[in-house]
């Protein structure tokens, strides 16, 4: 079964692993609205909460580029 939230905000995401430092230093640069809207660019039709998860954990260097986030930061 394929559950996809489209209304899920990036503070009231229960990342796991290798996705939570991910998500908390985008928050921590107040990028998290920002980073909704990439996501809803990249994924018009919406995503699983384990596509979303993986996206934050394994696509960090690219989230962290789009979003204006230096290495320094992240």
């Amino acid at each position: 079964m394929k559950v996809i939230n489209n209304d899920l905000r990036l503070v009231d995401f229960d990342a796991w692993s290798g996705a939570i430092e991910t998500k908390e230093t985008i928050i921590e640069n107040g990028k998290a609205l920002e980073f909704e809207y990439l996501v809803d660019e990249l994924f018009p039709d919406g995503l699983t909460e384990t596509e979303l998860n993986d996206f934050l954990w394994f696509d960090d260097d690219f989230i962290f580029e789009q979003l204006n986030i230096s290495n320094d930061e992240a």
